[in-house]
């Protein structure tokens, strides 16, 4: 062919300047994303893959007999593979929660949007759905010209297809994320033979209903109106920031030609104006007008316009990732103190979340003392003081543990010194504590008591407390 079709676009250079109106109220306009290929297009494809084999899969695994990942909330447990967590160990999630947002910040300073273009839920889903679209109903053009056809028994049938795939996944969706809070293995069962609980339904209906809303009809709404990333992103940009854009300096002036004329003679850039960096753009938005905070940088428009550039034997390059310093003709410092400083910061998160995580005894131990008498005289000259352990074996195996005080000369313990704990278990243990009163050094000495596991060593904690006794005489 010596000339590259041109779809529903005119041909004219970007107004420069120019005041433009918009109505706030407008209706949405539907956007039809055309169907392409390209580099960009299999490497979010391959990322989305292995997010989906991760969600879909995860909760089948098995580990020690249980599902490896469960949160199993009416026993406050929490299991990822061999570890299990308590509600007392949410300050960890707090941190991963924290390392996450600076690992967002890194990866914005570093190329934009990067999380938003290629693993984020909301888009990973709603490429599916474009893609269940394409399937029952065609690609964009095919899909336009149906739309604005009447209804016929073929419209009807592939529109009916589209919606029962797309609500088939949501009730898969749902069914995949309920499964890490009710056994997978048990929920699908009861789904068959409706035998389910009043929480699993309500929560099955709502991410059925909503990711049927979310992916299939609002899409892009979602992503320029409720994610609150779309507008405070924008601070993290730099100049050195990797963004997709449009080189204005090598596309200007816009125009058809044929492949064979020459262009430059005719004051024409190597824009075509094809409008397919618009057509594939999943948000609507058309790149050649700078930057824009709708943009989510998937590279959709980048293969769209490698692939015409190819084809007309033009470089590549046209729309890229590139840098504002990079299109003004500066030098690009993508290795910059602010990067390297999120880095830093990020990578002593990692290691310290790390030690934090895999050194955490599964032990809880808290102790009380009595407050209502802070100590007691007994007839044989001693002081007594009385605490309460609240031991909490945070594995999922029974282990009988020991019981020791250190702190004091002459401390002794009254009470069992050994306690079995079943797995999941919250022991309540009541103490006290003996001193003769030559030991006693001050009114309010500082103790340890150390719980031990007898078959795992390793598994040891230590808390502090206080012994309270009268003043010694001088």
């Amino acid at each position: 062919m010596n000339q590259i079709p041109v779809q529903n676009i005119t041909p004219k250079p970007p107004k420069k300047n120019a005041a433009e109106n918009f109505d706030l109220y407008a209706k949405r306009e539907h956007i039809y994303v055309k169907h392409y290929t390209g580099f960009f297009k299999k490497f979010r494809q391959l990322s989305s893959l292995i997010m989906l084999v991760m969600f879909f899969g995860f909760s089948w695994l098995s580990w020690d007999g249980r599902q490896a990942v469960l949160f199993d909330l009416p026993n406050r447990q929490f299991h990822v593979f061999g570890m299990t967590f308590w509600p007392q160990d949410f300050m960890l999630l707090s941190w991963l929660l924290i390392i996450l947002a600076f690992a967002l910040f890194f990866f914005t300073v570093f190329a934009g949007r990067l999380w938003c273009g290629y693993a984020c839920p909301q888009f990973v889903w709603t490429w599916i759905y474009i893609w269940i679209e394409k399937f029952a109903e065609g690609d964009r053009n095919q899909r336009m010209r149906v739309d604005k056809q009447p209804w016929t028994t073929e419209k009807f049938l592939r529109k009916s297809l589209k919606h029962f795939l797309w609500l088939a996944f949501s009730i898969a969706t749902a069914v995949a994320f309920v499964g890490y809070f009710s056994p997978v293995r048990e929920l699908i069962p009861d789904i068959l033979s409706w035998n389910l609980g009043p929480w699993e339904t309500w929560w099955l209906g709502f991410f059925t209903v909503a990711t049927y809303g979310n992916a299939g009809w609002l899409r892009e709404q979602v992503c320029i109106y409720m994610c609150p990333y779309a507008r405070f992103q924008s601070v993290m940009f730099d100049q050195d920031t990797l963004i997709i854009s449009y080189d204005e300096k090598r596309g200007e002036t816009r125009g058809k030609r044929k492949k064979e004329a020459d262009y430059k003679a005719q004051g024409l850039g190597d824009c075509i104006d094809c409008g397919n960096c618009v057509h594939v753009c999943p948000v609507g938005i058309d790149i050649r007008d700078g930057l824009q905070y709708e943009c989510v940088a998937c590279g959709a428009c980048i293969d769209a316009c490698d692939d015409i550039m190819d084809r007309m034997g033009y470089p590549r390059g046209l729309v890229r990732y590139t840098t504002e310093h990079q299109l003004e003709g500066k030098t690009t410092h993508i290795f910059r103190p602010r990067l390297i400083g999120y880095f830093a910061v990020l990578c002593a998160m990692f290691i310290a979340f790390g030690y934090t995580l895999f050194n955490r005894v599964p032990l809880e131990l808290d102790i009380l003392r009595d407050r209502g008498q802070l100590f007691v005289e007994t007839p044989s000259g001693k002081i007594e003081n009385v605490y309460t352990l609240k031991m909490a074996n945070k594995e999922q195996n029974d282990h009988r543990y020991t019981i020791s005080v250190s702190g004091l000369d002459g401390l002794e313990l009254i009470g069992p010194s050994e306690v079995t704990i079943s797995a999941g278990e919250l022991l309540d243990l009541p103490l006290r504590l003996d001193l003769d009163r030559r030991y006693l050094e001050s009114a309010n000495t500082k103790i340890h008591f150390t719980v031990t596991a007898v078959n795992a060593p390793d598994i040891s904690i230590t808390e502090e407390s206080r012994f309270i006794g009268p003043a010694p005489a001088r």
